[in-house]
């Protein structure tokens, strides 16, 4: 089969190729369909947001979209991550500034809004078998000096949902390309662990042996380049990050945490990345980011 190559300057996730770019619609739907119970079927009817770093501000989500006077933003997570109400308002802020300018709204005028209502939604595919099937994550818990009896200002709730082999097993069945996805992970890392595959490989083996039938196979193998890079990109830092916290708590050395961190924000400085982007892919604190970012001399290191 002739392979499909997309030139892109950022690269995606997997999840956001198969769930966030308009070709893709309907498996968006389809997920929107399995997560409400619903039965929407007019591709008309979704107005795909998602976010590229490229074109909005240096921020990017991983696929979000409008259906039903409901705005859907939807995030992946291989590592599990209680910052994610954070990650969340700051998408949602940036999406509904769109929507309003898209849209041609004023803010300032004396009439309400109609704006969608957002619902977010982390879908968690980690190896930390702890995860329950389903929570939610608060906004309010990550306040550093929440006083008793005081309500706050902003509020956000995320639903977290474990796609994992075994979790959520009505879901899966709902929709097919999310089973299928799901499932294809957990084949990358099996090709990975047990066989001793590189991720390139790994990969390769594990479109190979999906089932002709699957949804997803034929996009997958006509964008096996592309396929390929998100799963290098993603699992590589997750990979690097696991290796960070495991090292920062077990045995406390600080210099050698220091070290890593500095290769992978240089390695992200030369790719022309801001601080707050290349923060928020690393899930590290930009005040940490922006002491690297100044002294890494990022003018030499784009040459």
């Amino acid at each position: 089969m002739t392979e499909t190559i997309i030139n892109r300057e950022h690269k995606d996730r997997l999840f956001t190729i198969l769930f966030g770019r308009s070709e893709n619609k309907a498996w968006a739907l389809e997920l929107y369909n399995a997560m409400n119970g619903s039965h929407y079927d007019n591709l008309d009817d979704i107005e795909v947001t998602t976010m590229e770093d490229t074109l909005y501000m240096g921020m990017k989500n991983d696929a979000s979209f409008i259906l039903n006077e409901y705005m859907n933003v939807y995030e992946q997570q291989s590592t599990y991550n209680p910052n994610m109400p954070i990650r969340q308002l700051m998408y949602s802020g940036r999406l509904y500034d769109k929507y309003i300018k898209t849209h041609h709204l004023s803010i300032y005028g004396k009439r309400v809004l109609p704006i969608p209502i957002p619902k977010l939604v982390v879908f968690y595919n980690g190896i930390d078998k702890d995860v329950e099937d389903e929570q939610y994550l608060y906004l309010a818990d990550c306040f550093s000096n929440k006083e008793k009896g005081k309500e706050e200002d902003i509020t956000v709730r995320v639903k977290m949902v474990n796609i994992n082999h075994g979790h959520n097993k009505g879901l899966l069945e709902s929709c097919k390309p999310l089973a299928e996805y799901s499932k294809l992970i957990d084949m990358i890392r099996y090709n990975q662990k047990e066989l001793r595959l590189e991720m390139g490989d790994a990969v390769d083996k594990a479109i190979d042996d999906m089932p002709r039938e699957s949804v997803i196979y034929s996009f997958l193998d006509g964008h096996r380049s592309e396929v390929k890079m998100s799963c290098l990109t993603e699992y590589d830092e997750a990979a690097t990050m696991e290796y960070l916290k495991n090292e920062a708590r077990e045995e406390g050395r600080e210099e050698g945490r220091e070290e890593t961190l500095r290769t992978l924000v240089k390695k992200k400085i030369a790719k022309g990345k801001s601080i707050e982007t290349i923060a928020d892919e690393m899930e590290v604190a930009v005040d940490e980011i922006r002491d690297l970012y100044d002294e890494l001399c990022p003018e030499d290191l784009v040459k």
